[in-house]
């Protein structure tokens, strides 16, 4: 994505010794950017260089960055994630390519979003196709996995409980897949002109807000179903507006994914003037559902890089600490991409 030159003024705040500037956008709007959005795109290079050590086989540490070594962040693009690759190569594409089985099966694994509930139900039910699936048998397999301890929810963001009647969440979350296959959401899924209705229509389900609706249908595009262009619609997380507002001082009245969408246009363009070599995704540009990932990612490590920047009352530590896993991380991306290389 590109777009016109942008204009760009340093000022002295008088209210503070760092250095802020005045981004002018084509349409006439300013973002004045905080010293945190140099940080941003130093993050974003640097981030993009420790996967691209790490798959190249390098023995780690594959960073001097003391942050980047001692706690966990997401790749810089979204479909490069353990997760992300896992759903991509192991639940959208390895099964039936039916409408009905690559729905059924994106959905069953991210309303969970972890790997090894997906393994868990895999070896108790066998193959997970919507022909075949029990959903009896599998609440009870889950049932009797949170008694024995096992956690089935992953940690990267919350999973809201939709109120269909079960005291359990997981077994809430079944019967919400259940009522969208006989509602025929895959249908209404692939009918859909852009990625904008495909997130409407995930978001008229219950428990399914904004965030969760957007993410839902960035997964769903990975597949067969669709082939809409990842840069026409963006919808900010709870960590991504924090991060905006460390970013910037004042958006000029922008909503956050207007800001998504300049940051997205804008980023050659601040590599370069940062001095920067960002290796891309092997040609793929970064989208605005990486640049809203980003910000997420930054509202994190600003809170050791930047303390000062976190309001009263905001989050001060990043939880998830870093363990260095030697090995190659998988890299396999939906043909349609049309990346390189694939493994063989």
């Amino acid at each position: 994505m590109r777009g016109p030159p942008l204009q760009v003024k340093l000022f002295s705040s008088a209210q503070s010794s760092s250095v802020s500037r005045d981004i002018h956008l084509p349409d006439g709007k300013v973002l004045r950017a905080t010293p945190i959005f140099d940080t941003y795109w130093r993050f974003a290079a640097e981030r993009q260089e420790v996967f691209f050590r790490r798959l190249s086989g390098s023995p780690p540490p594959w960073t001097d960055d003391p942050v980047l070594r001692s706690f966990r962040f997401t790749n810089v693009y979204r479909a490069s994630d353990r997760v992300s690759q896992y759903l991509i190569r192991r639940v959208i594409y390895d099964g039936p390519q039916e409408e009905e089985e690559i729905f059924f099966r994106t959905l069953l694994f991210k309303l969970f979003n972890r790997i090894e509930t997906w393994e868990l139900l895999e070896a108790r039910l066998g193959e997970l196709s919507w022909k075949s699936f029990d959903f009896s048998r599998a609440d009870a397999v889950l049932s009797a996995a949170i008694q024995s301890g096992v956690r089935l929810y992953s940690a990267a963001y919350i999973m809201p409980s939709p109120l269909l009647g079960s005291v359990r969440k997981h077994s809430n979350h079944l019967e919400l897949l259940r009522r969208m296959m006989a509602d025929h959401a895959p249908r209404k899924v692939v009918s859909a002109r852009s990625l904008r209705e495909v997130f409407q229509v995930l978001r008229a389900y219950p428990s399914l807000g904004d965030f969760l609706a957007f993410q839902f249908a960035i997964d769903l595009n990975y597949s067969e179903l669709m082939c809409f262009d990842e840069s026409e619609f963006v919808v900010a997380g709870p960590g991504a507006r924090s991060g905006i507002g460390k970013c910037f001082s004042d958006t000029g009245g922008m909503r956050e994914d207007e800001v998504i969408y300049a940051v997205t246009v804008m980023a050659e363009q601040e590599f370069l003037r940062l001095g920067l070599d960002f290796r891309t995704l092997w040609g793929r540009a970064l989208q605005p559902i990486d640049c809203q990932n980003l910000f997420c990612e930054v509202d994190k490590y600003s809170r050791v890089v930047h303390p000062e920047a976190t309001p009263a009352g905001g989050r001060t530590r990043i939880k998830q600490r870093y363990e260095s896993r030697l090995g190659a991380t998988p890299h396999w991306y939906p043909p349609k991409w049309k990346l390189f290389p694939f493994p063989t």
